[in-house]
């Protein structure tokens, strides 16, 4: 029986072939030599046929979209241009802006200029370490921001990895900063009271209120529109977010692409009511001038507010009460802690919130559910010493 032959043709000029260790080899051609006037051909390898095939693929892809560049010459800061460019299609346009600026700012300046097939492990770290410094003009990061680099630069390498750029990922064998749980700072009872005092008749008291009472993102809050409030029923619907980009404010969808439908206290439905006919007014008084672009907060003309314009506000709002480390994110926080408060259980918080588990919801807010359980404790205990008493 005639033996099997372990070569065959692939898309192109490539070939590939079941080596004698089991493992799959592809060659390509990237050219000829001008001197020889020979093919130029490279081999790429792995653990199975239809991984090399892929790999074959997306390098012929390259080579005929004129962007494939040798491994071994490749530098990184190439390489993170080429990935940036090809690999990141399912990252959020506002995830992307923030990945390119790390890119441009802090990697390529510090180790953009070493090649892929020198980059080692300890050139990483020495990298991640030098981060945690203040150097030439730029800030010490903070070891969250640490960890966002790491992330931007592990996601790159592993897709050089992959191609057969690399042989492993030398970000793997590194050492992050550790990240600490961020302190959360819900204003209580009586500086819920204070805020309320100070935003009363502010031209964005119902902007404030409503977050405090609904527990929005503020690019949710500035992209909600009157066609997303149903004030007859009582719902609204949180489906995009109104985000700044490269100067530009656009509509992109929802963290977690969680669209979520939220009932409001009766409160938060009636300031709203109260803030539609005022803006009805504004119409009215603006005529012609006035941008209808249907926004649930905007300004004297009709055109949606701004981060920076809500956030100073809010800042000198905060500060003329005696909080000023308090944050507008801490508005969310206020009403998840009050919500919880409230008797409204976790599964239901999550999803008003929009996180994508109920898990985070519950590790995000674990201190206020822990004094939830003591009080549920001393409520039994209660109970107990009546039913003994009664007996």
């Amino acid at each position: 029986m005639p033996k099997r032959k372990n070569t065959r043709a692939a898309q192109g000029s490539g070939t590939i072939r079941e080596r004698k260790d089991g493992r799959w080899e592809a060659r390509y051609t990237i050219g000829r030599d001008p001197g020889t006037g020979k093919q130029i051909q490279k081999s790429i390898y792995g653990d199975t046929q239809k991984d090399v095939l892929q790999k074959l693929q997306q390098v012929q892809g390259d080579i005929n979209n004129g962007i494939y560049m040798e491994p071994s010459k490749m530098t990184l800061g190439q390489w993170l241009d080429v990935w940036l460019k090809d690999y990141t299609a399912n990252i959020k346009p506002a995830t992307l802006h923030a990945y390119k600026g790390r890119v441009e700012y802090r990697i390529k300046p510090a180790i953009g200029a070493l090649k892929l097939s020198t980059l080692k492990p300890h050139m990483v770290q020495s990298f991640y370490n030098s981060l945690q410094q203040s150097e030439k003009g730029k800030d010490a990061l903070s070891p969250k921001s640490i960890q966002n680099v790491h992330g931007i630069l592990h996601k790159a390498l592993e897709q050089a990895v992959e191609l057969g750029y690399m042989k492993i990922n030398p970000t793997n064998a590194c050492k992050r900063p550790r990240v600490e749980k961020p302190e959360i700072r819900p204003l209580d009872s009586e500086q819920i009271a204070a805020f309320l005092g100070a935003i009363k008749d502010h031209r964005f008291e119902s902007f404030y209120t409503v977050d405090l009472f609904l527990g929005l993102r503020q690019g949710e809050l500035l992209g909600l529109q009157w066609s997303d409030v149903d004030l007859k029923t009582g719902v609204i619907r949180v489906s995009k977010q109104l985000q700044l980009l490269d100067g530009e404010y656009t509509f992109r969808i929802v963290k977690n692409d969680k669209v979520r439908t939220i009932t409001p206290a009766k409160f938060v439905i009636d300031m709203l009511k109260g803030h539609y006919s005022k803006q009805c007014e504004d119409r009215l008084r603006a005529g012609a001038a006035w941008n209808d672009g249907d926004f649930v907060f905007c300004n004297e003309i009709g055109e949606h507010l701004s981060r920076s314009t809500t956030y100073h506000s809010f800042k000198a709002i905060i500060a003329s009460i005696g909080l000023p480390e308090t944050r507008f994110h801490d508005l969310r926080h206020t009403y998840a802690v009050a919500s919880l408060l409230a008797g409204d259980d976790i599964k239901t918080l999550q999803e008003n919130l929009g996180h994508h588990t109920a898990a985070f919801t519950l590790d995000t807010y674990a201190h206020v559910t822990e004094e939830m359980k003591k009080d549920s404790a001393a409520r039994m205990d209660a109970f107990i010493q009546r039913i003994k008493s009664s007996g």
